[in-house]
Parts: structure tokens; C-alpha cells; sequence
């Protein structure tokens, strides 16, 4: 396997003159500087800072002094015009107008690549996410799980990984049992082909009414999902149907999302694999009966029984788990997997994890559950079990009305609304939830999703939209042939420094499954332009400067554009 280590600092020819220096002159070794270079928190303080907490161990000092006694040393120089020490901080400061010129030639030159780097080359990244259960609607509920995986896919993708996206789908267990038996009692074909999913959940939710009243319809439905796993042909035929009319359904709220998969190996894939996964449980001594139960015995660690199988046979999520994780690292030998699952399944996954560790297979540390919270109504949180769901679809549908609506006031005469509309609902609820941080709870409210001024995605493809609007004006090429020294506003510096960080906002994003970090880089660069906006001509009379603006503009727009696409939001050029 061919590792690539490359990252934005080793790209950035200023950095890459930090680290060397400070090699020369203190023997710092390069990959350390390269990892702890980061960015002021205030402009003022220089261009890019060395924390020295992580040289405590190496110099064996006091941060603050360790500081201090670096920017004694002669560091500046080339391309470095100072170094300060303030507290524990090394900051560095650099040429303006050679770092203006790197940063919008870079922009320009690498146009909808620019951000991309190759430093996953040769390792792969599996990325198991939306998994819903088939035969129901996909819910709200079913958002957040679905569009950060899609999110974390493409920021993986862009750092040059690859990249397998798993919809690992609730296609088997006792439910279907529940569901089968159902429709043998209750349901009909032509009612099933009049409205699929909303015949099956009707049928779902009978079943838990009928089963309170009659408890014999458990033990039917418990023998109905053993036939299912003892392949018996016409209950797999009746599973099966309903296996592909959820599909159907389910891929009309991806494609309106922009969301694919690789695969949809869901859960009844290893069924014929599971004998073999509880044998080598057996095998390695940790599977042990327990009330009629098989069961891995994590007492020890401070954790309930893993359940494997109940009493009836029936193998339950976790031996699902365990065999699949095998398989997949089998399969596709990765070097990162992620499992986008909601919060209330912390213990879950700590079991299958330990299971895993347990079986001596060293690679389950490369696996992390990438939790989340809820998305909350006001009228909170819905069940399935009881026929109350928000469906996904409506949502989005409420979102694109909601946009037609204001885009009708705003722009009435805007050619093309109903597609614009489109991109703006559904971008405006995905934004929405990955603003948030992910182990926070979603607080939806209409008025704040679809504020056109606020910290929205509306905002953010709006001021792209403006963007687009100074270029048309402009009405001529755009060209990196000018003079950088022109752009001496702090607004034009502030905004290259913010351009220069949109790698390793790339970076940070994936590297710690949190996409809230682009949606806060891309607001951040939406406020500085807009107040940029305000204050300053971009087209006068100044032909220079105007080509210089220009070019600064047009920057901005393609990096909003980029990490637009990244989030799987749309960028309309009007709105």
C-alpha cells in the first residue's frame, strides 16, 4: 500500500519555510512543526502561529519560555518578515503581497479542485450511513444520519481517499417476522401496489395494536422470521417484495437529497455468514449461554451481555455487526471505518467494538461511532410504532414551498423559480443540519432554516448568487494578471487569509467527522466578503484595482462553491 502523507501545511510554500527554519536553526523535526502550525486567532497577531505546549516534553521548558527563546533565534527572513512570541505562541508573519499572489493563483488555477489533496491516497475509508429499516417511510429522523455520511464522504473523497459509502440497510430481524405475519392477516396486493410504504407501515403498526390484544400473534410473528432465515421460498418471496418497493421509495428522497451509495449490503446480506461468526465466538471462548440466550459476558468491562442469539435461534443486531465488520475488513482491508448512527446507540456499538477487540482483531481501533443527536419539533420526537412519523419527503417538499414563496417576494422576476426554489429548500434544511454540531440536538424552525440574512444555507448560496452577479457585470475574463499589491484593505487581506484556510478546514472537517467545521469556514468567508461588499467598489473606475477586486471575487465565489458541493448543497448563480 502506498501512503501518502501529504497535507495542506505541506503544500503552503510559507509553512513548508516555517518548518524549515526552524529545523535549521532550532532541530525541530518537520513533521512535528507541520502538525501544530495553525492560525492566530487575531489577524493582528501574524500570519500563522506555533502553540509550543507540544515542546515541552522535546526542550524541556516552559512553554511561554520555549516561545520566547525561538523568536530570539534568527527565524525571519525570505519570505518571513517577523517572529513574535506572545505567551506560549510563536507567531509568524509574512510577505502580504507574495502570499496574495500564491493564494488567488492558486485558487484560480485550481479552480473546482482547489481544497482537494491526495493525502489519502492508497487507504480507504468505509462510511456506513442512512440505513434506515425497509417497508417504512423515511422519516426526519432518518436526515441527519443521511446527509452527515454523504457530507463525510465527499470530505474524504476530497483528500483523496477512497471511499466506500454502505447503506447498511434494517432489511432483516424480528420485525419482518412482525410485518409478514401482518400481511397475511390484514393485507392485500392491490392495496400494496396502490401506496407500498404506507400500506406496510399501517400494516407494521396493527400488528403492535393487534399484538397487545392477542399475544399468540408474537410467537406467529417469531416463527415467521425463523422461516425467513430458513429461506422458506414464499415467506423470502413476500420479504423480498418489500425489500425492493421500500427501495423505490427511498431513493425518491435520496436523489431530491443528492445523496448515493456504493452499496446496499444491508443486514440480511450476512445472513448464510452468521454460523460462522458465532462459531468463532465459541471457538475463542467468549460466546456462553445465558437464560436460554447466547451472549458475550461483559461484565468486566462495566458493560451488559452482548446479545447474539435469543432463546428461539434468532440472531439479533450485534452478531449482525460483529460479522460484518469481519467482512468488511476482509472485503475491502480499510483503514478507516465510520458508523453514522444516532447517539442512543453508544452502548451498541461499545459492545460490538469490544466483541470485536476481544476476537483479537486489532484493526476494530481504526472504527469510530460517528454519533449524533435528534432533530426536534416542536411537537418532539415521533414513533413508528404508534403511526406518528414526520415523513422526509413532506419536509423537503414544506422547504422548497417556503423558498418558492420568499424567492417570489424577493425576485419575482427570476427566471427558472422552480428549480432555484429546489436548490435553496432542500440546501436551506441540509445546511440546517450540519450547522449543528453533531452530538446536539436539531432545533427546526422555519423562519431561522430559511433566513435569507441569518446563518443559514440560504445566506451562504445567496452571497455566492452575488458573486455570480459582480462577474456578470464584469463581463470580461478573469485574470491573474494584475497587481496583488493593490489589494491593501484589511477587508481584501482578511479575505485571502480566510481562502488560504479552506484546506485545512477540508482537513479538520474529516478528520473529526464534524462538518459543522465547513459550514462555520463558509459562513465565516460569507461575513467577510459581505462586509467587504458594503464598504468597497469591487467595479470602478480604477481598471487595475478593478481587475484586482475581480479576481479576489471571484476567488471567494469559487471557494463558496467548493465547499458548497462538499456539503451536497447546490449553488444557484441566481436567487
Amino acid at each position: 500500500m502506498v501512503i501518502n502523507t501529504e497535507t495542506h501545511s505541506s503544500k503552503n510554500p510559507f509553512i513548508s519555510e516555517i518548518v524549515r527554519r526552524l529545523k535549521e536553526h532550532a532541530d525541530i523535526e518537520a513533521e512535528v512543526v507541520k502538525l501544530l502550525i495553525d492560525v492566530p486567532p487575531n489577524p493582528g497577531m501574524g500570519d500563522y502561529t506555533l502553540p509550543c505546549f507540544a515542546l515541552k516534553e522535546i526542550f524541556q521548558k516552559n512553554p511561554t519560555l520555549i516561545a520566547k527563546e525561538l523568536a530570539s533565534i534568527p527565524l525571519a527572513g525570505g519570505q518571513i518578515t517577523r517572529v513574535e512570541a506572545h505567551g506560549p505562541y510563536l507567531n509568524f508573519s509574512v510577505d502580504k503581497n507574495i502570499l496574495t499572489r500564491w493564494v488567488l493563483t492558486t485558487v484560480f488555477n485550481e479552480k473546482d479542485s482547489y481544497g482537494r489533496r491526495t493525502l489519502g491516497s492508497g487507504k480507504t475509508v468505509i462510511i456506513d450511513y442512512s440505513s434506515p429499516n425497509i417497508a417504512k417511510h423515511l422519516g426526519v429522523h432518518h436526515l441527519r444520519s443521511a446527509v452527515i455520511g454523504s457530507a463525510l464522504y465527499r470530505l474524504h473523497k476530497a483528500l483523496g481517499y477512497r471511499v466506500i459509502g454502505i447503506n447498511h440497510l434494517g432489511d432483516w430481524g424480528t420485525q419482518f417476522g412482525q410485518l409478514i405475519t401482518a400481511f397475511r392477516h390484514w393485507g392485500s396486493e392491490d392495496a400494496l401496489q396502490h401506496d407500498p410504504i404506507g400500506v406496510l407501515n399501517s400494516l407494521y403498526v396493527k400488528f403492535h395494536e393487534e399484538a397487545e390484544k392477542d399475544p399468540s400473534l408474537e410467537k406467529e410473528a417469531r416463527a415467521a422470521f425463523k422461516k425467513l432465515e430458513e429461506g422458506d421460498p414464499e415467506t423470502r418471496r413476500l420479504w423480498k417484495h418489500f425489500r425492493e418497493l421500500s427501495l423505490k421509495e427511498f431513493n425518491k428522497v435520496y436523489d431530491a437529497l443528492g445523496i448515493k451509495f456504493d452499496c446496499y449490503t444491508g443486514e440480511s446480506f450476512y445472513n448464510e455468514m452468521l454460523e460462522g461468526t458465532v462459531e468463532s465466538l465459541k471457538t475463542a471462548g467468549l460466546a456462553t449461554i445465558s437464560e436460554e440466550a447466547l451472549i458475550v459476558d461483559l461484565e468486566k468491562y462495566d458493560m451488559p451481555p452482548c446479545l447474539l442469539k435469543k432463546r428461539d435461534e434468532a440472531s439479533l443486531y450485534a452478531t449482525r455487526d460483529i460479522c460484518a465488520a469481519e467482512y468488511r475488513h476482509k472485503t475491502y482491508g480499510f483503514t478507516r471505518m465510520l458508523y453514522v448512527v444516532g447517539s442512543e446507540q453508544k452502548l451498541h456499538f461499545r459492545q460490538v467494538f469490544k466483541v470485536l477487540e476481544l476476537m483479537g482483531d486489532d484493526w476494530v481501533k481504526n472504527c469510530a461511532h460517528v454519533d449524533f443527536g435528534l432533530i426536534k419539533f416542536k411537537h418532539g420526537r415521533m414513533s413508528t410504532r404508534k403511526g406518528q412519523i414526520i415523513l422526509l419527503e413532506e419536509v423537503l417538499n414544506e422547504a422548497v414551498t417556503r423558498a418558492h414563496e420568499i424567492i417570489e417576494g424577493k425576485n419575482p422576476g427570476l427566471g427558472n423559480k422552480d428549480r432555484v426554489a429546489t436548490q435553496v429548500g432542500v440546501g436551506a434544511v441540509i445546511f440546517t443540519d450540519l450547522s449543528t454540531r453533531r452530538t446536539k440536538d436539531v432545533i427546526f424552525d422555519w423562519d431561522a432554516v430559511l433566513n435569507f440574512e441569518g446563518e443559514t444555507g440560504p445566506y451562504v448560496q445567496y452571497t455566492h448568487a452575488r458573486l455570480c452577479s459582480v462577474m456578470r457585470k464584469y463581463g470580461r475574463p478573469v485574470t491573474t494578471a494584475v497587481d496583488y499589491g493593490l489589494l491593501k484593505e484589511e477587508d481584501e487581506y482578511l479575505l485571502i487569509r480566510k481562502l488560504e484556510q479552506f484546506p485545512k478546514a477540508i482537513e479538520g472537517a474529516a478528520r473529526s467527522c464534524e462538518p459543522v467545521i465547513m459550514c462555520n469556514y463558509l459562513l465565516e468567508l460569507c461575513g467577510i466578503f459581505n462586509r467587504y461588499y458594503n464598504h468597497h467598489r469591487i467595479i470602478s473606475q480604477d481598471e487595475a484595482l478593478t481587475r484586482a477586486r475581480i479576481l479576489l471575487s471571484d476567488s471567494v465565489r469559487q471557494v463558496l462553491r467548493n465547499g458548497l458541493t462538499l456539503l451536497g448543497i447546490q449553488t444557484p448563480e441566481e436567487m
